[in-house]
């Protein structure tokens, strides 16, 4: 407004200031007054109108707070009401409670029992291959274990049931169908034989139940195959016939234990190098004895041969080559033949002890690999210590291993060795023993015979 006023008084002043320069007609000043006041009338309307559409808003946010507020004293009435009523359904609540326990008196410590019972029933249930052929009542068990009001009498009695079953389930040998995970983890289901609580079987293999799992669990190694044939004949033999069979009392954690222990390939091979180099000199000696064994036993059959017929010796034998020497020039002195049959006995002795020096050599070489195997088995095991510490028994059994099994292994190559190189020397000096025995015996025939001029060959 003051600013059109200030434009119009504007306008007036340079009309007034160039009036003299441009007169202009006295009815133009009268218009624009005219506009003036009613430019001035015009706002004077807006600004009512807009007072008043303020004023009809104000009425209208006060009927809104008003309807608020008496929302809000009835939510806080209805608030109040409902505090009064919990009060008083709590005192209800604690009355009825306190009326409950006098009424039940005794029925309340019966109800701890119930739920202690059912508790460690129920614990032990869940692992159970019993309840696996009896599954229903594991639900039954959990709910009396977990409730909170008075069991009924259907529920103490199947309780009950339930307790005496597994009483009588403990002693039977059972046949049912039960889905079986074997070490693919393929579900199919097979006919299980149970053992009691302990042992349970689908044909030749041993089965566990693993915590709450809803099927048998195939041992991933199964046991030696000894308890699989049992198991197996238990499996296939009709219903009243008796069975040697193999019970494990811990249920299952002494079958995961004899399928975890290591064969006899495994146990050979945590030796490392050093049992596999103890090995092969082992087979090496049986090989060595074998052949001398072979030998010597030939040798020893052609000697008895020949001294069975002393007149006719054969080249294939010692004791035939020695008697050719006697039998090719029998008018030797006895001191000149003497000579000639110990030089035919020396050639004969090395045929005879030939390669079993290698028989000591191996015997004497097998314990100290062993030794060897085991000096470098507590290096490595010390070496496991000084890297990961003493936390974990496992990293260090290792080197412990390998220590133990080199010393075993070396023994075991020893020992035999050591009774084969014995028993193939004394079988060797037997037959040496033979020879000398056979060339005395013609030395002193040839020194009988000289006297009497008489030509005899015998012992």
């Amino acid at each position: 407004m003051r600013r059109a006023c200030a434009m119009a008084l504007l306008g007036i002043a340079a009309f007034t200031a160039v009036a003299p320069a441009f007169p202009q007609p006295p009815q133009d000043l009268d218009a624009l007054l005219q506009k003036t006041r009613d430019a001035r009338a015009s706002d004077a309307r807006g600004l009512d109108e807009r007072v008043q559409r303020f004023r009809d808003e104000r009425d209208i946010r006060a009927t809104e707070m008003r309807e608020a507020q008496q929302r809000r004293d009835a939510a806080v009435a209805r608030s109040e009401s409902l505090l009064a009523e919990f009060d008083e359904n709590e005192v209800a609540l604690t009355e009825g409670q306190t009326q409950l326990d006098a009424r039940s008196g005794n029925l309340g410590e019966v109800f701890g029992v119930v739920r202690q019972v059912s508790g460690d029933f129920a614990s032990q249930s869940q692992n159970s291959i019993i309840t696996l052929e009896h599954p229903a009542r594991q639900a039954r068990l959990d709910q009396l274990a977990t409730a909170n009001a008075l069991p009924s009498a259907e529920a103490l009695e199947q309780l009950w049931l339930d307790l005496l079953q597994e009483i009588v389930e403990t002693g039977k040998v059972s046949r049912f169908s039960a889905p079986v995970v074997d070490a693919r983890g393929a579900v199919t289901d097979a006919e299980v034989v149970r053992v009691g609580p302990f042992t349970a079987t689908a044909g030749a293999r041993f089965l566990v139940r693993e915590s709450a799992a809803e099927a048998f669990t195939a041992l991933s190694a199964q046991p030696p195959r000894g308890l699989r044939q049992r198991a197996a004949t238990l499996a296939a033999a009709p219903s009243g016939e008796v069975q040697r069979v193999d019970v494990d009392p811990s249920r299952g954690a002494l079958l995961g234990v004899l399928v975890q222990t290591p064969g006899i390939a495994e146990r050979i091979q945590s030796g490392g190098w050093v049992g596999a180099v103890i090995i092969a000199l082992g087979l090496a000696g049986v090989l060595l004895a074998l052949e001398r064994f072979i030998v010597l036993a030939r040798v020893g059959g052609r000697i008895r041969r020949q001294r069975k017929d002393i007149a006719a010796p054969t080249g294939d034998n010692p004791l035939g080559r020695v008697l050719q020497v006697y039998t090719r020039q029998p008018e030797l002195e006895p001191e000149t033949l003497e000579l000639k049959l110990d030089d035919a006995v020396l050639r004969e002795i090395p045929a005879l002890e030939v390669r079993l020096v290698w028989l000591k050599i191996l015997a004497a070489v097998a314990p100290l690999l062993g030794l060897l195997g085991t000096v470098t088995g507590m290096i490595l095991t010390f070496q496991q210590i000084t890297l990961f510490g003493t936390g974990d028994p496992k990293l260090m059994a290792g080197g412990i291993s390998q220590a133990l099994v080199t010393t075993v292994l070396g023994l075991i190559v020893a020992i035999p060795m050591v009774l084969l190189h014995a028993m193939l020397n004394a079988r060797s000096k037997g037959l040496i023993q033979v020879l000398e025995e056979e060339s005395a015996g013609l030395i002193a025939e040839q020194s009988e015979r000289r006297p009497q001029g008489q030509a005899r060959v015998g012992v």
